[in-house]
Order: structure tokens, then sequence, then C-alpha cells
């Protein structure tokens, strides 16, 4: 922001986390920050609700305390939370096979593949070659896609960041077991219940609280995603092609939970704040103390299959591992990033959840130094791992 313009920050800090309040204004005056939100749970109470800077640069409209705006991979966690649910009330077996909920995928090498594997991105399934370009919105035929592409690798040899796919994956095991649609099982079990403002597809009434995102030129992710040589490419070529697919209107109408989780720091840091609770906050039950315990349970670490970048990873999220995903302190912290620099973090052991939602997105391919220097100021430096 220029120095012409008053910052505008909104909202409550304790007292104790006052080194987050003034990372937060430096992310503005010092790192380009536009508009953006950070929150935080102690202990399953909420002592750390920011929120500043522009939400439409054309017309100088502030952010303010209701804005959402697209969390982009975000989503993907809360995607696996919605199956890990159906896993705890004894609906689905980690163990079982994809194909005793969902038959169809059992074709071109995938027949053996278990609901761990899926949950623990080790299927090996990151493209839908099959489905035509700009098909991403057609939810059936991109399931139809999936069940019929051969894994890049025999499922359960290699991890990857299911970066497109994960959603389609995660959304119709939950329909397949279910009967609801992934969005409206997200927002009938978890959303309403736990009274966060996130989910799958934006409402027409709530149309006009979306910030719009600006893409960065220095974001690896954006860019490999534009250029169909690239794994990335040739993943997300089912997108429907625009300069900024993030502010379509289309887009945020999509059932999309690989992208298009639109809400803000606040609703995913009480989800957080949950699992960092043993699974239940007030009175609302998430998932089981044991099951919280195997999503952070290391499934693989290396360098992964899509990306070619470093990352540990458990059942439907990412475990910390500097420098590029660093989620403070503690090693067992775990959690899951947006392309564009948004994330949820979950610390049990400091009793800490912290997430982070911005409308510009960050440069690079980790989380951004804008939300790099947030997670430091919340969770502490970055633990050696």
């Amino acid at each position: 922001m220029s120095s012409a313009s008053p910052l505008h920050i909104d909202g409550t800090c304790d007292p104790d986390f006052a080194g987050v309040r003034e990372t937060f204004i430096e992310n503005f005056r010092d790192r380009g920050e536009i508009g953006a939100a950070v929150c935080i749970y102690r202990d399953g109470k909420k002592v750390v609700d920011l929120w500043g800077g522009v939400a439409d640069v054309a017309t100088g409209a502030l952010w303010q305390q209701d804005t959402i705006c697209c969390m982009m991979s975000v989503g993907k966690s809360m995607a696996a939370l919605c199956l890990l649910m159906l896993i705890d009330r004894g609906k689905v077996d980690l163990e079982a096979r994809v194909t005793d909920y969902w038959p169809e995928f059992g074709q071109a090498g995938k027949e053996k593949t278990t609901v761990r594997m899926l949950l623990s991105a080790l299927t090996g399934v990151l493209f839908a070659d099959a489905a035509p370009d700009g098909s991403a919105y057609d939810w059936d035929l991109m399931c139809q896609a999936l069940a019929a592409q051969k894994p890049e690798w025999e499922p359960g040899t290699q991890g990857a960041y299911h970066s497109m796919t994960a959603g389609y994956l995660l959304g119709e095991m939950v329909r397949r077991v279910d009967g609801r649609m992934i969005d409206v099982f997200f927002r009938e079990e978890i959303a309403r219940p736990l009274g966060i403002d996130y989910g799958f597809g934006v409402a027409e009434a709530d149309m006009h609280r979306v910030s719009d995102i600006m893409p960065n030129p220095g974001s690896v992710t954006f860019v490999q995603a534009k250029d169909k040589t690239t794994k990335l490419g040739r993943a997300w070529r089912v997108r429907p092609s625009s300069a900024n697919p993030y502010n379509e209107p289309a887009y945020r109408r999509a059932v999309f939970p690989s992208s298009n989780g639109h809400g803000n720091a606040r609703a995913i840091a009480r989800v957080y704040a949950t699992l960092a609770n043993g699974g239940t906050l007030d009175g609302f039950h998430l998932l089981s103390p044991a099951l919280v315990e195997e999503m952070r349970t290391e499934s693989w670490r290396g360098i992964c299959g899509m990306t070619d970048r470093p990352f540990r990873y458990g059942l439907g999220l990412f475990l910390n591992y500097p420098p590029m995903l660093g989620f403070g302190a503690n090693p067992r912290a775990f959690g899951h990033p947006g392309a564009g620099g948004a994330v949820g973090i979950a610390d049990p052991e400091a009793g800490l959840a912290f997430s982070y939602s911005p409308n510009l997105m960050c440069a690079g391919a980790g989380m951004g130094d804008r939300c790099e220097a947030l997670v430091q100021a919340a969770l502490g430096k970055q633990a050696i791992i």
C-alpha cells in the first residue's frame, strides 16, 4: 500500500500475540499485502481475529469482518475431513479398497487402491486425461475420467500431491457412501454445526462479499498450471481457460473442492482448532482423538511426484516440513496451504490453531513471505526436521 493510503486494520488481538499483529501490519507496509485476514485459536478459544487492507482494488472498498476469498487448496483438507468423518462413524473402512464404495474406480491398474492410499495421496491418479479441456465443473464427467485414468505408478508406491484430482476423489467417495455432494455434506456436517463461514461454491447472496484474487507472476504454481507442457499444466487444463480463473463467476459457483473453497481465516482457524483440541470443540465432534493422531502420522516424505518439491504427508493434509512448508516450531504440527498463500495449521501440543487468508497470491513455490512471517510470529521459528 502506498504511504498516501492510511492502513486499515480491524479486529482483536490478545496481548500475548502482539507480535502477530505487528507482523500483520509489517506485511502491508513492507511485503506488499493488499487485503487479508489472520486468526489464531489457543486452547479452543479465539485469541487473534484481525483483518485489514483493501478487498476491492478497483473501488478501494476495505476488507470487512465478513469478507471472504478463495483459499484455493486449503479446501482439500476440508474435503478430506468429510471422508474422515465417515471413517470416524464407521461408514468407511480406512483399509478397504476404494472399489468397495466406488466400483467403477477399479480400472487401469487401480483395482487394489485402498481408502488409506487415497487419503495419503498415494494413488498416482494425478490427471484426468479423458476429460476434455475446460470440463472441470462437470462433476460426473470428471469422476468418470478419473475412474478410467491409468495411475502414473502402482498405487501405494509413491507419494504425490494430487493437485487437481484430490477434490474429486475425496468428494466422490463421500457421495458414494453418504449420497450427498461434498459441498452439501460439508455445509451440513461441518460448517453449520461449527458455525464457520466457509464452503465449496459461493451462493449468489454472498457474491458481493468475495474479494478478488490478484495473481502473482512470481507464483510457480500459477505459472506452471497455465503451461500444458508441465505436469501441473497437464492436470489443470481441465479448468476453463482464463487470464485469472479465480475471479470468474462460473468458478465461484462450481463444486470444485480442489481449488475453490471460499471463506476466511476465522473459519479455517476454527476447524483446525477442533483438530488441535483432539477433534472436538464447543460440543461439536469432528473426529475421534485416535483418528486425529492417524491424520498427523507420516504416510510418506520426499520429492513429490507432481510438483518435484519436498513434502511430508499424513492423511489428507501436509505435515510440518520446512523450508517449503514450515508450520512453526513443533515438528508434529500439520495443515494445508493454498497456492495463493492461504493456510490452515494445527499444533496440538501448543494448543494452537492458525489460519491466514490473503487476496494477493504469494510468489515462489512455498507459502510466501507474508504467510511465513505470520506463521513464525504465531507458532515459533521453523522446526528442524
